[in-house]
C-alpha cells in the first residue's frame, strides 16, 4: 500500500556506502506516522527506540532493527523524522530504503535534511554549513572549529555585529528627520564612537574567521626547483613515509605527488613537482607543464636551492615566472653536505627580501624551522576559540568592512552626507546578514546544500 503524504516526503541512506555493523534510513516530511505503521505495524513512541521488524508490502520480513520516531517541530528538520537503524549490509539497505519509496517518499537530494532544518528555522546557514564541515573536517581541530559553529558561536558573534549596525542605524535615521541639528546629534550620541567599536568588533570576528577558514580548507603548498635540489626527499620527511621515489638521475619526478599532512592541526596539502629544466623527453614535459599549473593554483611556493650551489640564474628564472600574488619562501637544502647548522634568515631577490630557511631533508635538520614558516606563511595564530569560516563567509565580512569604513570616512567629512552614511551602513548590515542566511538568494542556497552529502 502507498501513505497518502504531502509533497516533499524524503529518504536516503545516512550511513556511508559499504558493510557496517549498522545502518540508517532516514524520512522526514509530514504524516510519518501512518507511514512507520505501514512499515513495522505499528506506531513508535515518540523518543524512544524500538525493536521492530521491517515489512514488504505482502509482509515479509526486510529485516529487523531499532526505529526511532522524532515528531515534528521536535527533530532536526523541524519535521516528522523516522530513523530506521537496520544491518548495515548495502543489499538490506538498498532493499529498506526502496521499501519507502514505496511508500510514498521520494530519494532526497544532496544536503535536503539540513536545507529543511534551515528553512524551519532549527539552524541558521553559518549553522547548516558547518554540519558538513564537521563531517568533513580533516584534523581534531577543525572538527572542534566546526562544532563552535555548530553550536552558534560563530552566528551568535555574526548577530551582535548586525545588532550594533541596527542600532547605529536607528539612530542615524532618525537625525534624517531633523537636519538641522543631525552633526550634534550624532556627537551627543557618540556615533563616532559607536562605529569605531564596530570596527575593532569586526575585526575580531575577521581574525576567528580566518583561522576558522585556514583550519578547514588548509594550504596548497607546492615544491618546486631544478632537478636534484631534494624536492621529493622533503616531500617524504614532512609526510613522515617514502611516498616519492628518491634518485640521483635528474627527472626521476615526471608527475606531480599530492599528500595531505598537517601541522598543529593545520592542512597542509604538499604538492612534489617534476624538476624544471629543458628536456627533449615527452613525457617529463608534459610534468614540467604540469609543474606550472600547480604554481598556479598553490597558496606558497617553496623554491628548493641546493645549498651548494646557492641561488642560481636558473632559479631566478624560475622565480620570475611565479604569479605576483603567490607567496614564496625559499629552502636551501642539504646543509648536511656544507656543514652549515640549520637557521631562518632572509634572501635578497630582485630588491625583496624572501624568507628563507637552510636545512636538510635527508637529516631532519631545520625541518621544525620550516613547520614554523609554513604556519606563518599561512598566517596562522594559535588560538582556542577559532569557529569554521568559509571563503563566502570571508567575502561577506571584507564586504561589510568595505562599507563600514565607507560610512567612517564619510561621517568624518567637513560636511557628511548622512544618507550616504546611513546607506553604507545598510550594505554593511545586509553583507554580515547573508552568513546566517537573514538575506540570501535561493540560487545560492541550492550550491551550499548542493555539496553536502546524500542523507544530510
Amino acid at each position: 500500500m502507498s501513505i497518502p503524504s504531502a509533497d516533499g516526503l524524503i529518504a536516503a541512506i545516512a550511513t556511508p556506502l559499504g558493510r557496517g555493523g549498522v545502518g540508517i534510513v532516514r524520512i522526514s516530511g509530514a504524516g510519518l506516522a501512518a507511514f512507520a505503521a505501514a512499515l513495522i505495524g505499528k506506531t513508535p513512541e515518540p523518543r524512544r527506540a524500538v525493536l521492530a521488524s521491517f515489512k514488504t508490502a505482502d509482509g515479509s520480513a526486510i529485516d529487523s532493527g531499532l526505529v526511532l520516531y522524532f515528531p515534528a517541530p521536535a527533530s532536526f528538520t523541524g519535521e516528522d523524522v523516522l530513523e530506521l537503524h537496520g544491518h548495515g549490509g548495502p543489499i538490506v539497505m538498498n532493499l529498506l530504503l526502496a521499501r519507502c519509496l514505496e511508500l510514498g517518499a521520494r530519494l532526497a537530494g544532496p544536503g535536503e535534511f539540513t536545507r529543511r532544518a534551515f528553512l524551519n528555522g532549527k539552524l541558521d546557514l553559518a549553522q547548516a554549513e558547518a554540519v558538513a564541515d564537521l563531517i568533513d573536517a580533516s584534523t581534531a581541530a577543525a572538527a572542534k572549529s566546526a562544532v563552535r559553529s555548530l553550536q552558534g558561536e560563530f552566528s551568535s558573534a555574526i548577530r551582535a555585529l548586525v545588532a550594533e549596525l541596527t542600532d547605529l542605524r536607528m539612530l542615524v535615521e532618525a537625525t534624517l528627520d531633523f537636519p538641522e541639528e543631525e552633526i550634534d546629534f550624532l556627537k551627543r550620541a557618540d556615533a563616532f564612537g559607536r562605529i569605531a567599536r564596530l570596527d575593532e568588533h569586526l575585526a575580531r570576528v575577521r581574525a576567528r574567521a580566518k583561522q576558522g577558514q585556514l583550519l578547514q580548507a588548509g594550504l596548497s603548498v607546492v615544491l618546486i626547483g631544478q632537478p636534484n635540489v631534494g624536492k621529493s626527499s622533503l616531500l617524504n620527511r614532512l609526510v613522515g613515509d617514502e611516498l616519492a621515489i628518491v634518485t640521483p638521475l635528474p627527472g626521476t619526478t615526471r608527475d606531480a605527488l599530492k599528500s595531505a599532512i598537517q601541522i598543529h592541526g593545520i592542512p597542509l596539502h604538499i604538492i612534489d613537482t617534476a624538476g624544471l629544466r629543458d628536456t627533449g623527453d615527452e613525457i617529463e614535459k608534459i610534468g614540467i607543464a604540469r609543474t606550472w599549473k600547480a604554481v598556479q593554483d598553490a597558496d606558497l611556493a617553496l623554491l628548493l636551492l641546493d645549498a651548494r650551489a646557492g641561488l642560481t640564474s636558473d632559479d631566478l628564472s624560475i622565480l620570475a615566472r611565479f604569479p605576483e600574488r603567490l607567496p614564496r619562501l625559499i629552502v636551501r637544502n642539504k646543509i648536511d653536505l656544507t656543514a652549515e647548522s640549520p637557521r631562518r634568515h632572509t634572501q635578497t631577490v630582485a630588491g625583496a627580501e624572501l624568507p628563507s630557511i637552510s636545512l636538510s631533508a635527508k637529516t631532519g635538520q631545520g625541518m621544525a624551522l620550516l613547520e614554523s614558516a609554513l604556519l606563518e606563511s599561512a598566517g596562522w595564530q594559535d588560538v582556542e576559540d577559532t569557529f569554521t569560516a568559509r571563503a563566502r563567509h570571508l567575502l561577506a565580512i571584507e564586504t561589510g568592512a568595505e562599507h563600514l569604513s565607507a560610512a567612517r570616512r564619510e561621517l568624518e567629512t567637513a560636511s557628511p552626507a548622512l544618507e550616504l552614511f546611513a546607506e553604507n551602513l545598510r550594505l554593511a548590515q545586509n553583507a554580515l546578514s547573508e552568513i546566517t542566511g537573514k538575506f540570501t538568494a535561493d540560487d545560492l542556497l541550492g550550491e551550499i546544500f548542493g555539496r553536502f552529502c546524500i542523507g544530510k
